[in-house]
């Protein structure tokens, strides 16, 4: 079996493209691999938040992954700081990582561009702790979006890098994974390509959305005047709200519409009101099962000491082992 390893920062709710474009395929990976899911606290220290936010982000996330069906029995889900190994990993890497080809990182200068007043030490180093994460289980496979395969092909070079330093083949060159399949990509109802909570918060339907919230954002969905010629093509925003139908609704009901927009006749408020009732159906199970595990703190804890366990025997003796290679050992 492969190991493949994906962290979640928990900086807010997962939202409908989170689940139907990784989430929904890592519950058939995990039967399928052996898979570490962890929440990556560690990494949201970049923004400052505050510790109420923090534990309370954490416990959001891992109980997101949970209702959309990982389940801790058979998976490593875990929380990044309880790992601490994961902190010792990532400061011996920083030996080896290099100044220009950190600074080179295109989300590294992005984000200096957009936050200048918060140009810290950890965003600078973020490709090493990501690559901390993913070498600390001798991951072989990371489902990664188009925004980090920079920062796993850094991860590659970092491994070979450590290879090649101290003669030893102790880290496997991760590889991006994909699921064997071409990934889901869902619009946000702003009319953007891909669903985002980062751009426009109403942009996004969030797993934990009450069903008057989604009704809300969906009927301020962007659309256009509405078609003039029969049979012509769909301008973006339009095709955007069929996708999203598409992804939640009953083939009759996408093909009701498609026929009324090719006909003239569509009215986007039916479309809208259809499209909402089909999502709130479509997250119910999800929504319903984050109420109930919310409230169940012990179980909560359970999952988060499990993982801790489970996690603490892969890292530790990754260190370990790196630890002795580099010239640490006992006197």
């Amino acid at each position: 079996m492969d190991i493949v390893l994906s962290g979640i920062r928990p900086t807010g709710n997962l939202h409908l493209g989170n689940y139907l474009g990784a989430l929904k395929n890592f519950t058939k990976m995990q039967h399928e691999n052996t898979c570490y899911f962890f929440i990556a606290d560690y990494h949201s220290l970049t923004t400052h938040p505050t510790p109420q936010n923090l534990q309370g982000n954490v416990k959001q996330a891992l109980v997101e992954y949970l209702a959309a069906g990982l389940d801790p029995e058979i998976a490593t889900i875990f929380v990044q700081s309880d790992l601490p190994e994961t902190a010792e990993l990532y400061l011996l890497l920083n030996m080896n990582a290099y100044m220009g080809e950190l600074e080179r990182v295109t989300t590294f200068k992005e984000k200096a561009r957009k936050q200048p007043q918060n140009i810290n030490a950890g965003l600078l180093t973020y490709p090493t702790l990501m690559a901390a994460d993913i070498l600390i289980h001798r991951a072989h496979k990371v489902p990664v979006g188009k925004d980090q395969e920079q920062h796993l092909e850094m991860t590659r070079t970092f491994a070979r890098r450590f290879n090649r330093m101290y003669n030893a083949e102790i880290f496997p060159e991760p590889v991006a994974y994909n699921f064997g399949e071409e990934l889901v990509k869902i619009p946000g109802l702003d009319g953007s390509a891909k669903m985002s909570k980062s751009d426009d918060e109403n942009s996004a339907i969030f797993l934990a959305d009450e069903p008057e919230a989604i009704r809300k954002k969906v009927m301020r969905a962007v659309t256009d005047a509405g078609p003039t010629v029969k049979n012509s093509p769909k301008p973006e925003p339009v095709e955007n709200l069929f996708t999203l139908m598409k992804a939640v609704s009953q083939p009759e009901t996408v093909q009701y519409f498609d026929d009324k927009y090719n006909s003239c006749e569509i009215r986007y408020g039916d479309m809208k009101k259809q499209l909402a009732e089909d999502m709130i159906l479509f997250t119910a199970p999800i929504r319903e099962k984050i109420k109930e595990l919310k409230a169940n703190d012990t179980y909560i804890r359970k999952v988060m000491d499990m993982g801790k366990e489970k996690a603490h025997v892969s890292g530790a003796a990754t260190v370990r082992l790196v630890r002795e290679i580099i010239g640490f050992r006992p006197y």
